[in-house]
């Protein structure tokens, strides 16, 4: 029999690239997305992927990269028009007729959190469910250690390991966990249309237990530094990294804070339940984040991670609540952290209580 082709967007990115390979290591055939066939989509296609550049933004293009294929993974834009795209990607996925959608969410989908990202990946989770003849899983994984070990550079270079959310927890889950997840629903779907899946890591850490790790990883002395906001809007600006995605981690972090992704327990089996194998460890996860190139640690490496983190009090940071302004993006009446949310903890919960 045939096996069903695999339309993958998000497909160079870093989840979207694990679910790619994942799917083709359990030999199933797959469409990558990219937007410019550059050195990371030939990469893809060295290894096996079949390649369609598409603008998500464009229904026309997303429909010629759909026809053929009967399932779908979809990978949410972090931009501040994603609906646009998600509106776009449902129009095509329901003239190219295919089965079976599965969506990357976020564990603080809520329609009026502070997050413009978060309010409109809400309206995104029901945009998909209301496919007409199209199944539907959502993937709502809690904090990435991606997110985290992104700083992993500060540790091995210079001994400190930037902390944003104090001594508050979450259980951060590894890109190739949830790849594992979204390739096994994909894999055969119908069991798991109109289901909610969160999966996350074994145990809960806060960022100053995270350092313990990668002391332990590293053999060297780490040690935890709580970065205040304003000097992450600093470093971010000389990395060049987008400022939308600063404003909605800031309200992330808040989220955190607040202990919403330890809201009932914070640990579930999920990542074992579906693939037969338990979430890996923090702790493995770090050792190959240790081994990766920017975290190699060299004299020259390391007198310049040095000049930078010294400098950077002294340069000029993003300004977010100019950045806002000009978006001039709707925003809720009375915004509500996730963790405040009546109708988030009712949605989220296990043991869902009914509205008032």
């Amino acid at each position: 029999m045939k096996k069903p082709l695999i339309l993958v967007t998000g497909a160079t990115g870093k989840t979207g690239g694990a679910v790619v390979q994942q799917l083709l290591r359990e030999g199933l055939p797959v469409r990558a997305v990219v937007r410019t066939l550059d050195a990371r989509a030939q990469s893809l296609q060295r290894q096996g992927a079949e390649i369609a550049v598409a603008s998500m933004y464009d229904p026309q293009q997303l429909l010629e990269a759909l026809r053929g294929t009967q399932r779908a993974y979809y990978l949410t834009l972090f931009q501040p028009y994603m609906i646009q795209a998600a509106a776009a990607f449902c129009v095509a996925a329901r003239e190219a007729r295919i089965e079976s959608v599965v969506q990357m969410s976020q564990w603080t989908s809520n329609p009026s959190h502070p997050s413009l990202l978060t309010r409109q990946t809400w309206l995104v989770d029901r945009l998909f469910a209301a496919i007409p003849g199209v199944g539907h899983t959502i993937l709502n994984p809690g904090m990435f250690a991606d997110n985290f070990l992104r700083m992993m550079d500060f540790a091995a270079l210079l001994g400190v390991f930037p902390v944003l959310a104090g001594r508050s927890r979450s259980a951060p889950v590894s890109n190739e966990d949830i790849a594992r997840v979204a390739a096994k629903v994909l894999a055969d779907p119908s069991p798991h249309h109109a289901k909610r899946y969160r999966p996350t890591g074994p145990r809960l850490l806060s960022g100053h237990d995270m350092a313990e790790v990668i002391e332990r990883t590293l053999g060297r002395r780490v040690r935890a530094f709580d970065l205040p906001f304003w000097m992450l809007l600093k470093v971010a600006r000389r990395q060049g990294i987008d400022p939308f995605e600063l404003s909605s981690l800031r309200d992330y972090m808040e989220d955190h804070r607040r202990g919403v992704f330890e809201f009932e327990g914070g640990v579930n089996d999920t990542v074992r339940e579906l693939t037969g194998t338990p979430a890996e460890d923090f702790e493995v996860t770090v050792r190959r984040y240790a081994a990766m190139p920017f975290a190699r640690r060299t004299p020259a490496r390391r007198l310049r991670a040095m000049a930078d983190f010294l400098l950077t009090p002294f340069l000029p940071g993003y300004n977010l609540a100019a950045y806002e302004r000009a978006l001039r993006a709707p925003a809720p009446d009375a915004p509500l952290f996730s963790a405040d949310s009546a109708l988030w903890r009712r949605e989220h919960s296990l043991n869902p209580q009914p509205a008032p």
